[in-house]
């Protein structure tokens, strides 16, 4: 609007504000589309980091079925398990808001790998409780490390960012030219403003599953914690 006083009043022209428009709405469309991608792209992202964690509280569930199954001999093994999944609830969701949620698993931690191969199986049962809870270990370690790359490799580019900006930057600037400066147009402009910044807010949080405003839930893996954490 400061710079609609600056202008000439030749450049502010019909013909002048209906070249204005055509390009604008070019840019418009542009940039609408690339939101459109954009929001899909982190929605995507997302919800495929939610169906791991839900996944992932499964697999927990079934390996604690299948120690269960296995007997006694499998109760420090339980025990051991309980407080691996623990560790890793405080390390992804921590509990002091200060810290950073580390989503990429202990490479050193076998001892749970080699307390499983060490049970003997003395009947049918026992090896194939065995059989599916190495499986299931297998299928958990790979949820973990899939889940830690995919966020390592999703991110917005800050040059995708910066341009996407800079075009809603040429927007409002077209529609202040033209726009009378009373408070209802500046409200408007405002709301309008805090409306795009909002999707672009979204698009960053749900780029950062496990911190922010939307913050993936860690309910079904503390469910899953509770089966181990009635080991006697």
């Amino acid at each position: 609007m400061a710079l609609r006083r600056a202008l000439p009043v030749e450049h502010l022209g019909q013909e002048a504000k209906d070249t204005m428009r055509l390009a604008i709405g070019l840019v418009v469309t542009m940039t609408g589309l690339v939101l459109g991608m954009l929001v899909s792209s982190a929605k995507s992202y997302y919800d495929g980091q939610k169906n791991k964690v839900s996944e992932m509280s499964s697999e927990i569930i079934l390996l604690n079925n299948c120690l269960e199954t296995f007997g006694p001999d499998s109760e420090q093994i339980r025990f051991y398990a309980r407080e691996t999944v623990e560790a890793a609830i405080d390390r992804i969701w921590p509990k002091e808001k200060s810290s950073l949620s580390q989503l990429k698993p202990k490479e050193n931690d076998i001892f749970l790998d080699d307390q499983l191969q060490s049970l003997v199986p003395k009947n049918d049962m026992q090896a194939s409780a065995k059989a599916q809870a190495v499986a299931l270990l297998q299928s958990l370690r790979k949820s973990n490390w899939l889940m830690y790359l995919e966020s390592e490799q999703a991110s917005i580019p800050m040059l995708l960012l910066v341009v996407v900006t800079s075009w809603l930057v040429i927007i409002f600037i077209s529609f202040g030219i033209f726009a009378p400066p009373n408070p209802t147009v500046i409200g408007t402009l405002i709301i309008c403003a805090m409306a795009v910044s909002g999707a672009i807010l979204i698009i960053l949080e749900m780029y950062s599953p496990f911190t922010g405003v939307l913050r993936i839930s860690s309910a079904a893996v503390r469910d899953a914690l509770n089966q181990l954490a009635k080991v006697r």
